[in-house]
């Protein structure tokens, strides 16, 4: 079907292309922006007036739940919440049930995942065998199965030994390995060490259990030569850390949470399991230097960290519920949001969730628009403001600390390899 958009304001950060233009998309592919030629005939036209055209969102970081949960159809959920968002592409961590860590369950993912005909699904393999940090997968048949990187969810490393061979193995071969930074030990808490966690009597997670897992990751990447994706910083330190390894020239590249970069640990109020999240929410000082990081640049992605959690899972006493919370139709307002009230713009916010993670995955034609591109797309409408509800969401996962909170812009089409898979 040829698809011609109107009238909207074409942003593109991978070209810093940015001016009203037209769009026109004819066999999956983008075959004009701007001058449309006189020969080119619109089966369906999208106006986009008052609205952005932007490359469909990438996301590094959405559990899924499946394989796991088939019996509630929670793949055919979360992808409808995943275009409903803007987000074309997504990462799914390894941590289903049972583990990404055989050929055949991720080349089964995948085949449901285009049955589907919404997002695009880049399985993470797993990086040791159940993820339990001790014997490593067969990561060449797993790469040629569809996993983009390799690693352990949030089960954190108990075995340096064997961390030090994932990563001589996958510096060998060019794999990209994806740790969460944490501590075996000293993350064992529900909340983020400070006055909050001892007044509430909640076990805390200190910021060592982040920056000591970082100091572990450098000193074998500079041994093995491993390139290596930090998942969802949480910490001012832990940015310190990450700005003088880049500025050392190592191949480290790290994302954080809309969670992290939006909230603190006062955010969860009188034991909101809502905020039962990991990484933990931290202090203000660490807020802030997350979002001046993510600005300029230390940090490369902002994800959703999406994780739908079921009620009975969430509706227990805050130490006991499960950590998570919704994301996937949050990441685009929040990120607008992020880009307004910081400072770092409209560009820098939509490259944080299209451009830059897209280059993490090296995927190409995802993450930006270009003429005899890949037309991944989304149709954005900035002025719909909309209240956060179990309602207004179209993922199973109804719990976030964003409930009840008033979100600008809406996403009012979505177009996966030319098709409207949304709007």
């Amino acid at each position: 079907m040829n698809i011609q958009i109107t009238n909207g304001r074409v942003v593109d950060p991978a070209s810093g292309f940015d001016q009203k233009a037209d769009v026109a998309i004819a066999d999956g592919r983008i075959v004009a922006i701007g001058q449309i030629g006189s020969e080119f005939r619109a089966d369906r036209t999208l106006d986009a007036q008052g609205c952005l055209v932007v490359p469909g969102l990438v996301d590094l970081a959405a559990r899924l739940r499946e394989p796991g949960y088939e019996h509630e159809r929670m793949l055919e959920s979360e992808m409808e919440a995943a275009v409903a968002g803007g987000v074309t592409s997504l990462v799914c961590p390894p941590d289903t049930d049972p583990v990404l860590d055989e050929p055949g369950l991720v080349e089964m993912l995948k085949f449901r995942a285009e049955k589907l005909q919404r997002a695009r699904l880049f399985p993470q393999g797993a990086l040791t065998r159940g993820l339990a940090g001790e014997v490593l997968t067969e990561m060449a048949e797993l790469t040629e199965a569809g996993c983009v990187a390799f690693g352990q969810a949030d089960v954190p490393f108990g075995n340096t030994q064997v961390l030090q061979r994932a990563l001589q193995y996958a510096s060998t071969f060019g794999y990209a390995v994806w740790l969460r930074p944490q501590d075996r030990d000293l993350g064992k808490g529900v909340a983020a060490s400070g006055p909050l966690a001892t007044r509430l009597g909640l076990a805390g997670v200190p910021v060592a259990a982040e920056t000591i897992a970082i100091f572990t990751i450098v000193e074998l990447m500079r041994a093995t030569g491993a390139r290596v994706h930090l998942c969802r910083l949480s910490s001012a330190a832990g940015v310190a850390q990450v700005r003088a390894a880049k500025a050392e020239g190592l191949p480290l590249t790290c994302d954080v949470s809309i969670n992290s970069l939006h909230l603190v640990d006062t955010d969860i109020g009188y034991f909101d399991s809502r905020a039962r999240l990991s990484p933990p929410l931290r202090q203000q000082r660490d807020r802030d230097a997350l979002s001046a990081a993510l600005a300029d640049g230390t940090i490369d992605a902002l994800v959703s960290d999406h994780t739908p959690v079921e009620a009975d899972a969430k509706t227990l006493p805050f130490a006991e519920s499960e950590a998570g919370a919704t994301g996937l139709e949050l990441l685009l307002p929040l990120a607008l949001q992020w880009g307004e009230q910081s400072g770092a713009g409209l560009m820098r916010a939509i490259e944080t969730v299209t451009a830059a993670p897209a280059g993490l995955i090296g995927v190409d034609g995802v993450g930006r628009l270009a003429q005899g591109g890949t037309a991944d797309l989304c149709v954005i409408d900035l002025a719909h403001e909309w209240q956060v509800t179990p309602e207004a969401l179209r993922s199973q996962g109804k719990y976030t600390p964003f409930g009840g909170y008033a979100m600008h812009g809406r996403v009012r089409f979505t177009l996966v390899a030319g098709r409207v898979v949304h709007g």
